[in-house]
């Protein structure tokens, strides 16, 4: 899986962006927040990535901010919401905007956003609720990119964002990925 990507942005195109990673090009579909933020061209950019594989595709989607990659992640869960339309929706709303919408039930904020409907916003509001704010984001414990690639990995073999993060909690400060992954799943799997 493709956890982040670092290199020289070559062409930005809304929502593309192509990053030339050492003469390798990823085209990158990011959210108009990020692409947004995005410096100019020819400069240097660190993007965390989700990847998507289909019969019919290969898509990267790009992300500026954990935050943002999780609530990503939230949304593709949903039935109903794929990679699409979870960009849609942050390219409209911020986390933030997000988060409050859920918390106050605002189905007319989310109506707003291109592609969603009014059974959608319901069904977002609902599947949401108590899952978006400031837990949100990466653990507090979460130091360094090694231990924000372990979460990762623990996260996408199907442990749960806690489990991941106790597992975390136990591991040394400064253990390398690989290391740091089976020294957590011992921890699981007692």
């Amino acid at each position: 899986m493709i956890g982040r990507l670092t290199g020289v942005i070559a062409e930005k195109s809304p929502p593309l962006v192509l990053i030339d990673v050492q003469g390798v090009g990823y085209e990158v579909d990011v959210p108009m927040s990020t692409f947004f933020n995005l410096p100019n061209l020819g400069e240097r950019v660190s993007l965390l990535t989700h990847f998507v594989v289909r019969e019919d595709a290969q898509i990267l989607f790009g992300f500026l901010s954990a935050e943002e990659r999780a609530t990503f992640r939230l949304l593709i869960k949903i039935s109903g919401v794929g990679p699409r339309t979870a960009l849609s929706i942050l390219s409209g709303l911020s986390v933030a905007d997000l988060a409050q919408a859920v918390s106050l039930q605002e189905a007319g904020r989310l109506v707003k956003v291109p592609g969603i409907g009014k059974k959608t916003a319901e069904r977002l509001l609902l599947e949401l609720k108590g899952k978006l704010g400031p837990d949100l984001a990466l653990p507090a414990n979460v130091a360094s990119d090694s231990q924000a690639d372990i979460l990762q990995a623990l996260q996408a073999l199907g442990y749960s964002d806690k489990e991941a993060a106790a597992a975390l909690k136990q591991l040394p400060a400064d253990v390398g990925v690989s290391e740091g992954i089976k020294l957590a799943l011992k921890s699981l799997n007692r």
